[in-house]
């Protein structure tokens, strides 16, 4: 699985932090970690979460990544922006308990945490819990396991219906404020990850083209 990890400004601190506990965990499984900052406070691109939406929706729209962790100061206003692009499942996930569950019965793309929350000694120890709890397990199989058919077909259902409320990702970056979407892929690292990942080469030629 490719994880790409993204933090928005307020939190751009902690960045080394978050990406040092999570490759702690998920290398030792297989899976790859893509760090697209911010990599600090003072990065020339200050990301918003609105603009992680957008970056979020890109990566995974394209298949460059499998799953983002993201998040703020409180996790709220990523999951609300990555909610709102075609492609993209957020959940808003505090402690390994709502990641197990958010993987079992949500079976999402995307987790959106409260970086700012309970930041404190021990911080790193629920971090790697959380992500530990991520991956104990194959998603959406259910839980309770005796609810894994009706979720299982909600989960069906939720999709069918982003697939109508939602419009195409290249109509929404093409209509977007161009600014903001050149803000959201203009981390340092974004290129080579991207291009090096992407699968659809029709959002390919839309980024290169905001970007030229």
């Amino acid at each position: 699985m490719k994880i790409a990890l993204i933090n928005e400004n307020s939190q751009a601190a902690k960045n080394a932090l978050i990406c040092d506990t999570l490759k702690k965990v998920v290398e030792p499984l297989g899976h790859e970690v893509f760090n697209y900052g911010m990599y600090s406070a003072e990065d020339k691109e200050q990301l918003t979460y609105v603009q992680i939406g957008i970056l979020s929706a890109v990566l995974l729209n394209s298949g460059a990544c499998d799953l983002v962790i993201t998040g703020c100061g409180t996790g709220e206003g990523a999951m609300l922006a990555c909610n709102s692009f075609p492609g993209v499942l957020c959940g808003h996930v505090v402690d390994p308990t709502d990641a197990y569950q958010f993987t079992q019965v949500n079976n999402g793309n995307a987790i959106a945490m409260p970086f700012a929350k309970g930041w404190g000694w021990g911080c790193e120890l629920n971090l790697g819990y959380v992500f530990e709890k991520l991956f104990v397990s194959e998603w959406g199989l259910g839980y309770p396991r005796e609810r894994a058919v009706p979720e299982q077909r909600n989960k069906k259902i939720l999709d069918e219906v982003k697939k109508v409320t939602h419009t195409d990702i290249v109509y929404i970056l093409e209509n977007l404020d161009r600014e903001l979407v050149l803000g959201a892929l203009g981390g340092r690292n974004f290129k080579d990850y991207f291009f090096a990942n992407c699968k659809d080469e029709r959002i390919a030629d839309c980024v290169r083209k905001l970007l030229a």
